[in-house]
């Protein structure tokens, strides 16, 4: 059984279709890379995921259970499951590093503070920044914020990451400070999905590259089917022009 499953997934923002009969499948600790031309759905197909846009037709399901997203019990228990990171950083100005990853864990599931201090603490270390716990934001570079805000978003322990253009926000030289805690998550077999431009990335660490237009699928497959060996036209256009840069 598939971990998440799209079925004619469709979404609207206002009267404008933005999403149309979107249809896959993922399994357990795929990598899924979502690429594709700006304005095609990338980041919009995250959000309806995590339930930020709900969606207009069609079903999502996590192992086999359809998510009724009109429904706010349910949609509180998928994002324990399902978590997010922009590309901005979103992080509380007026909180410490440390109390940044921990305040979800305590308001969101109730976990004592020493528990979710001792787990914060863990994430921190293995994003490089256990020396950073009392340190503010606004202390912090580019690359060190993002660290911190997928910190924050495994705190919670999800299933399902979702990183919608992480390093698009950065300078070229923090980049890969970022780059490089996706590697770990990947290693870990955490399912990962990706919205990303960088595509030599995408190529190293994808299971499965989807390409988007038009808020379509319009081929999906491995990166080398995707990058080296397109079958349709519009991606072997994209792909052609990505190539020459």
């Amino acid at each position: 059984m598939p971990q998440l499953e799209l079925v004619d997934l469709r979404a609207n923002y206002g009267d404008v279709a933005v999403l149309e009969r979107i249809s896959f499948s993922v399994e357990k600790g795929e990598i899924i890379s979502l690429i594709g031309p700006s304005g095609s759905g990338k980041s919009t197909l995250l959000r309806v995921l995590v339930g930020l846009l709900p969606p207009a037709a069609g079903s999502i399901r996590i192992d086999g259970q359809e998510i009724d997203y009109r429904n706010k019990l349910v949609l509180r228990q998928l994002r324990s499951r399902m978590a997010i990171v922009f590309q901005q950083f979103n992080l509380f100005q007026n909180m410490t590093v440390l109390a940044n990853v921990t305040i979800a864990p305590i308001k969101v599931k109730g976990q004592a503070p020493a528990e979710a201090e001792a787990y914060a603490r863990q994430l921190l270390d293995r994003v490089g920044l256990g020396n950073k716990l009392n340190a503010y934001p606004d202390q912090l570079s580019g690359g060190q914020q993002q660290r911190v805000a997928i910190a924050r978003a495994l705190a919670l322990k999800p299933e399902i990451v979702l990183l919608d253009e992480v390093t698009s926000a950065l300078d070229p030289e923090l980049v890969n400070e970022v780059l490089d805690v996706i590697r770990l998550l990947a290693a870990d077999g955490m399912t990962i999905f990706f919205v990303s431009h960088e595509m030599a990335f995408v190529r190293e660490v994808s299971s499965k590259v989807i390409f988007m237009a038009d808020g379509n699928v319009v081929e999906s497959g491995t990166p080398a089917q995707i990058f080296d060996a397109p079958q349709q036209p519009r991606t072997q256009e994209f792909v052609s022009k990505i190539l020459r840069h």
